[in-house]
């Protein structure tokens, strides 16, 4: 849980969402609202939070105005896309993790009520774009899964959502409910380097970093590169309290094993032998490098975490 100091992390959100961002067009219709007022009785930090995120777009929601490639409500696009970074910011930094999940469901039934309420507005096409592109694109270095997951499943059971979209919906409601954070993550069982069968929960440590990576990529790379450079994390690994656990899942198996011997040798390397991972959908790799952080329990910390997440919560534990 995160602890807040008094309200300057509070105070600091709202300076951040008061600023609209991006760049002014000509004409400008309207600016993105100022941010909403927090009544005065509620003093919480934690609850200003909530109602800061829960009522982040209501102004911006609240009348009906000019829509085109290049206005989104009579706000021009940029600067709601700047509103988007700024309230997954909110979501991401200030809100517990239950609070954050509760403003982004009502975020998309705020959406949803607005189209259905206005069917000429671009405002339903526009946020399903800027949304997945945020927190569900894999180069997003804010992605999150378990945010994008209470609005893709808003899209399911949406009636503006067409027909045959839903199935692709349905699949990303599937895939991004594997390994939420909180919950236990899925047993993995994959061959090491000497050949020993191995088990994720057979690892014992209080940390565990588990890295999908392939031999050759670039990515991959620069990623082992940061994380093996980075003192305190090579620390937490010689006194135990981390196991890095880097598996390749793909079919090139020969190729892993020739380049395998270049990973750290403090690391537990290995691979899926049995191609249980794509072929069961354990976890849900879109790319690599994928980065899951575990703690004791195997409980999941972070999930497909960008390594500017993880390195920053590994440098202290």
């Amino acid at each position: 849980m995160r602890v807040f100091r008094g309200f300057s992390i509070i105070l600091a959100a709202v300076i951040l969402l008061a600023s609209c961002g991006g760049k002014v067009k000509t004409p400008t219709l309207r600016s993105f609202p100022p941010p909403p007022q927090v009544p005065s009785v509620v003093t919480d930090p934690q609850e200003i939070a909530g109602y800061v995120a829960t009522h982040f777009w209501d102004a911006f929601l609240s009348g009906t105005y000019p829509c085109d490639s290049s206005l989104v409500n009579g706000v021009p696009a940029d600067d709601v896309e700047s509103a988007v970074g700024r309230f997954v910011t909110i979501l991401e930094t200030v809100c517990e993790r239950p609070v954050a999940i509760k403003a982004m469901d009502a975020f998309f039934q705020k959406v949803n009520d607005f189209q259905a309420k206005n069917p000429s507005s671009n405002v339903y096409d526009y946020f399903l774009r800027m949304v997945g592109k945020y927190l569900y694109d894999p180069n997003s270095p804010v992605r999150d899964e378990d945010l994008y997951l209470p609005y893709i499943k808003g899209l399911v059971n949406s009636d503006l959502t067409p027909e045959d979209m839903k199935p692709a919906y349905s699949r990303d409601v599937q895939m991004c409910s594997l390994n939420q954070v909180g919950t236990k993550a899925a047993d993995i069982k994959f061959t090491g380097l000497d050949g020993r069968v191995l088990t994720l929960y057979g690892i014992k440590s209080d940390n565990v970093l588990l890295l999908f990576s392939n031999p050759g990529c670039p990515n991959c790379e620069e990623v082992i590169s940061t994380l093996t450079g980075n003192e305190r994390f090579n620390e937490a690994i010689s006194t135990g309290k981390l196991t890095v656990v880097n598996l390749y899942i793909d079919l090139e198996v020969d190729k892993w094993k020739a380049l395998a011997s270049e990973y750290p040798k403090a690391w537990t390397n290995g691979y899926d032998q049995d191609y249980t991972i794509r072929k069961d959908l354990t976890y849900n790799v879109r790319a690599i490098p994928s980065l899951y952080l575990l703690d004791k329990d195997k409980k999941v910390v972070m999930k497909d975490a960008p390594i500017e997440k993880v390195l920053p919560y590994l440098e202290n534990i």
